[in-house]
């Protein structure tokens, strides 16, 4: 959870700008709501990600039941936002910048964590 709640801290600095900046040069009503509709979606997919992952650790047959909640969760994200495009509700770009800011988020502290994981094996390694 602790990556969950750095992607959310961080990427918000870049979201809510981009809301403000978007509303006054694009459509002032679809590309904000797209923005925020695409961040809401990617963190809620990293949200229920982390817990099918906590949940299943250790279990047996965790690949397979993994494999099931991550289609059914991918089937009602692309049902929710085929329906946002379909109805006109949102501006795709926005919904894709949204998505996107979050996946680059989720590389960035990913790799600081990584990074920093290898670093401490290599002080404990050391001594």
């Amino acid at each position: 959870m602790e990556l969950l709640k750095n992607v959310v801290k961080k990427s918000i600095f870049i979201i809510l700008p981009a809301i403000v900046v978007s509303a006054f040069f694009a459509d002032p009503q679809k590309m904000p709501l797209g923005m925020l509709t695409g961040w809401v979606f990617g963190l809620f997919n990293l949200k229920q990600l982390t817990k099918n992952v906590k949940r299943l650790a250790g279990a047996e047959r965790a690949a397979g039941k993994l494999v099931f909640l991550s289609m059914i969760r991918l089937v009602a994200l692309f049902s929710a936002i085929f329906l946002l495009v379909y109805y006109d509700l949102i501006d795709v770009l926005g919904l894709l910048f949204g998505f996107t800011v979050v996946f680059i988020f989720i590389l960035i502290e990913g790799a600081r964590a990584g990074t920093g994981r290898k670093q401490d094996t290599a002080c404990r390694a050391g001594d």
